[in-house]
């Protein structure tokens, strides 16, 4: 009896010391892998990452503001799963007032008999973006060299939305050094005429895009002259023209002036392509003629001089006498058709 007292008491001092010595190699949880903030789409799937060592192998628990979350371990239908790893899983994101939202602030926690061990707060915030501009780019008319400026304000959203811009359709090219946005402005300096289009704002984050009212951009042109009216000497008699082409736009109008006064009626003829008709000049139409060209943006003005010299018409009375000298004669004469030169 006594033999086997001592090997029960052996036993299980062996037992004993086996046993303390795995109890001694057990260790509290600690998190090696800490969630990390999140900002997703409504619908979407999400994952908060958590894991945690410790022996024996500490359980994990989330809680979302202090409450825990209810996952597919405590309900099938849940839509929120707890992996092996410890991560929160969710099959799509939850946001709206008729259940239960899944934005907040999580921890995750891991246990086992030895204590627990806390992550770090980690935000699961849900990305929004609004129908409704804040503020839709209206038409701008501006004139040629002059700056354009479309102004935009994005709908609300979730994270902030970025503003890019569309011509006609396409992407526009910011690369162009004249063009600069910023906060929501579409600056464009020195403005062309290929500028002119039809420009939309696009408000985008991870949601999508959102597209404004369409605001047209058009570009004027000051009247500029392709022909200016020239100077001309004519004989009396004669009929002049003075041409004057121009273009810009809107299309400019076009009149003459004489001598800084308007022409006088009946005695001038305008065609249709702003030309100016004199017909039988006399010295009384001398002076100077000005073509003025204007429209909404500018006005432009050129001129020339019109001089008009008399035709020569010899004296009926004089006498021409058969002892005139020959040479005299053909000086006369030449003389007489320089001048009609």
């Amino acid at each position: 009896a006594t033999n086997d007292l001592q090997g029960v008491c052996m036993f299980s001092i062996v037992h004993l010391c086996s046993w303390s010595r795995l109890r001694q190699e057990d260790f509290p949880p600690r998190i090696v892998e800490h969630p990390s903030d999140l900002i997703v789409s409504k619908g979407e799937p999400a994952t908060l990452n958590c894991k945690a060592e410790g022996r024996p192998a500490p359980t994990v628990e989330w809680y979302k503001d202090g409450e825990r979350v209810e996952t597919d371990r405590d309900n099938p239908r849940s839509h929120r799963m707890l992996l092996p790893s410890g991560s929160l899983f969710f099959l799509r994101i939850v946001h709206g007032r008729r259940s239960k939202p899944d934005d907040g602030s999580y921890v995750c926690v891991a246990r086992n008999y030895l204590g627990q061990a806390v992550s770090h707060n980690a935000s699961l915030e849900v990305a929004i973006l609004r129908d409704d501009f804040r503020q839709n780019p209206v038409d701008v008319m501006v004139a040629v060299g002059e700056p354009a400026v479309l102004e935009c304000q994005p709908p609300r959203g979730h994270p902030e939305p970025t503003i890019s811009w569309r011509k006609d359709g396409a992407n526009l090219d910011d690369r162009d050094e004249r063009i600069t946005i910023r906060s929501g402005k579409l600056m464009i300096t020195n403005t062309r005429k290929s500028d002119a289009g039809k420009y939309i704002c696009v408000g985008t984050n991870m949601v999508g895009e959102r597209e404004s009212e369409v605001a047209e951009l058009t570009v004027l042109e000051r009247p500029t002259f392709v022909k200016r009216p020239s100077s001309v000497v004519v004989l009396a008699e004669e009929t002049v023209q003075f041409h004057c082409v121009v273009q810009g736009d809107p299309v400019p109008t076009v009149r003459w002036r004489k001598d800084d006064s308007d022409l006088p009626k009946g005695r001038f003829e305008i065609l249709e392509d702003h030309t100016l008709t004199v017909r039988q000049v006399t010295s009384q139409d001398e002076g100077s003629y000005t073509c003025v060209v204007e429209n909404m943006v500018g006005k432009s003005e050129a001129s020339a001089t019109l001089t008009v010299h008399s035709q020569y018409n010899p004296d009926p009375h004089m006498k021409w006498g058969p002892t005139l000298p020959l040479s005299l004669s053909y000086l006369h004469c030449n003389s007489i058709h320089q001048y009609s030169m």
